[in-house]
């Protein structure tokens, strides 16, 4: 026969620990549960590894309050661009809706926040996080599972597993839609500037271009796949490699806008117009597109309308309310202009 006469330690009887079962467990004060719970800088490192090795073990109950959340956290890897004003204008517009702040953190190009970032995190008590092009290790994921925190990764950079909440587009369908256009105009000497290799949107984006040619019986030629890094100076590089080939491309596939406005500069030092002598494709459709000189043919990822979804399911998570699915992927478009033509030769 089983005693009921003593309390269960096991966390899922009842959501998970109090901060005195945790103290009790770890041996330590609630005082210093709450200050690891909560953020504070002021513990031992080997103190905080207990505590919290304690909580991933057991979980943590967190106490009902009267008040509610009134932050979103929003990291990007980095501010500069278009790119990230736009994540900002989608994020903004359902956080002022539901009487969120924003809280902006940079990562300076990283992909990964830093050991110091978790804590302000904790501290702040947000509705949740949202990772833009980037993502907390598994060592914070688990602090913010543990204080009931729900994070949601938009454009992540490697393949999500459904046990996260993310944000994607259609990378393959725009890779394909981009090169069937130059095909369709003509084209069979077809060069690419990739993004980096290990990113999930840039090996989609290959992935569709490979199987444009492929459809049409044209071989993949390696010489004219550049591996970039998703900025200007990558994009006017490659170019100017590819323009000096003794059979250089007609047209050029960028895997975004600000990579496609490098290969403009590449081509005006080189004397090359576009798209008379070469047919320039983009990716991303940010509002520089559109005013270049030609207009440049473009894909579109929604940005906007992916940080405004990601916001949305961060509400609906803080209100303890399921969602529909746990991976969402919105559609790209092709937005032809004036960077592209059939070839001249």
């Amino acid at each position: 026969m089983t005693s009921t006469d003593h309390p269960s330690t096991d966390a899922t009887d009842r959501g998970g620990a109090t901060i005195a079962r945790i103290a009790e467990l770890a041996g330590v004060s609630t005082a210093t549960v709450s200050k690891v719970v909560n953020g504070r800088a002021e513990v031992a490192p080997e103190t905080r590894a207990l505590v919290e090795a304690v909580i991933r073990e057991h979980g943590y109950r967190r106490q009902k309050k009267a008040n509610r959340a009134t932050l979103v956290e929003l990291v990007l890897h980095e501010l500069e661009g278009a790119y990230a004003m736009e994540i900002i204008k989608g994020v903004e517009r359902v956080a002022g809706e539901h009487e969120l702040a924003v809280v902006l953190t940079e990562l300076n190009g990283r992909h990964t926040p830093g050991r110091t970032w978790i804590d302000g995190v904790l501290a702040r008590k947000p509705a949740g996080v949202i990772t833009v092009f980037s993502a907390p290790d598994s060592a914070q994921r688990a602090q913010l599972s543990s204080r009931g925190i729900p994070f949601v990764l938009v454009d992540p950079i490697s393949d999500p597993t459904h046990e996260y909440p993310s944000v994607g587009t259609s990378n393959w369908d725009g890779g394909l839609a981009a090169t069937r256009h130059l095909v369709d105009l003509g084209h069979r000497h077809i060069a690419a500037i990739t993004g980096p290799s290990h990113v999930l949107s840039s090996r989609a984006r290959l992935d569709g271009y490979r199987a444009a040619l492929d459809a049409v019986g044209v071989p993949v030629d390696p010489a004219l796949i550049r591996v970039g890094d998703f900025n200007v100076v990558d994009g006017l590089t490659h170019a100017r490699e590819l323009l000096r080939l003794a059979d250089p491309p007609t047209a050029i596939f960028a895997f975004n806008d600000a990579q496609a406005l490098g290969v403009y500069q590449a081509a005006h030092e080189a004397g090359v117009r576009i798209p008379h002598d070469l047919s320039v494709v983009g990716f991303d459709d940010l509002p520089s597109a559109q005013w270049a000189i030609p207009a440049l043919t473009t894909v579109r990822q929604p940005l906007s309308d992916m940080a405004a979804a990601a916001t949305g399911m961060i509400v609906a998570l803080s209100q303890g309310d399921p969602l529909p699915q746990n991976r969402l992927i919105l559609t790209t478009e092709l937005i032809p202009r004036a960077s592209t033509t059939g070839p001249a030769r």
